[in-house]
């Protein structure tokens, strides 16, 4: 392994831990982009993923004090449910065409909610809409990968503070992360060479994770709304134009 491999690694933790400190998600959104050019595809993925549970623990600690176990459930059980029907139904469904049809609901959700001064609140309790919304990620994370997408612009239409909202995305994507590793495990997938790429990340996660929750904790209610809604729209253009690339590649 080269020095370069390794500094891309470093980075790649420091930036995905560091989002994941900050805002409960994105690890591979910011760290993705780094691994890639080092890394093949199916080990990068794996070790975002391990990542993504590693950096999130620190964040898990800062909001235990406000999880609702009930109101969690409502979107997690649903979720964990969902992501093997996703798997089923991998054979049925274009990926590429869902992705970017995810990703343009993304863009197109981000730039409004950016533009808008005042964001639109929903005051009432709406149980079974969180369990189909929950649902809906689940299939998505099997099919996709994308499983908080839909979670995520829907909790920033709930009248919460950043700790409800954290309380909710956090756990709810370590939870279906977490079964994603375990089908990863039975596939065979966690190797010797991904254990070792996930030692070498897991202090830059670490840092990354601990000053990200730092900024964490000076921003209010608002700006972390804010900063949920720009990581919405960022992983859109992100997403889209992976997608777009990859197509590109294989004219």
């Amino acid at each position: 392994m080269t020095l370069y491999t390794v500094a891309m690694l470093a980075i790649g933790a420091l930036a995905g831990g560091f989002i994941t400190g900050l805002a409960g998600f994105g690890t591979a959104l910011f760290a993705l982009g780094w691994w890639l050019v080092v890394l093949p595809p199916e080990d990068a993925v794996t070790v975002v993923i391990i990542m993504s549970l590693i950096g999130g623990i620190q964040g898990m600690i800062e909001v235990r004090h406000v999880i609702n176990p009930a109101r969690l459930a409502r979107y997690t059980v649903p979720a964990l449910l969902g992501v093997p029907f996703g798997i089923a139904c991998l054979a049925l469904i274009n990926v590429f065409i869902l992705k970017l049809i995810i990703g343009c609901l993304l863009i197109m959700f981000g730039g409004y909610s950016i533009l808008r001064r005042h964001m639109p609140r929903i005051t009432s309790s709406t149980p079974w809409i969180d369990i189909l919304i929950g649902g809906i990620g689940g299939v998505l994370g099997g099919l996709a990968g994308l499983s908080g997408a839909i979670p995520t612009m829907w909790i920033t239409l709930l009248d919460w503070n950043k700790a409800d909202r954290r309380a909710v995305l956090q756990p709810f994507n370590m939870l279906v992360l977490g079964a994603v590793l375990i089908a990863f495990i039975i596939q065979g997938k966690l190797t010797r060479d991904v254990l070792f790429l996930a030692l070498l990340a897991f202090p830059f996660t670490l840092l990354g994770a601990r000053l990200g929750l730092l900024l964490y904790r000076r921003v209010n209610d608002e700006q972390f709304l804010r900063i949920i809604i720009w990581l919405i729209l960022i992983s859109g253009v992100v997403l889209v134009s992976r997608e777009w690339a990859y197509l590109i590649s294989q004219i």
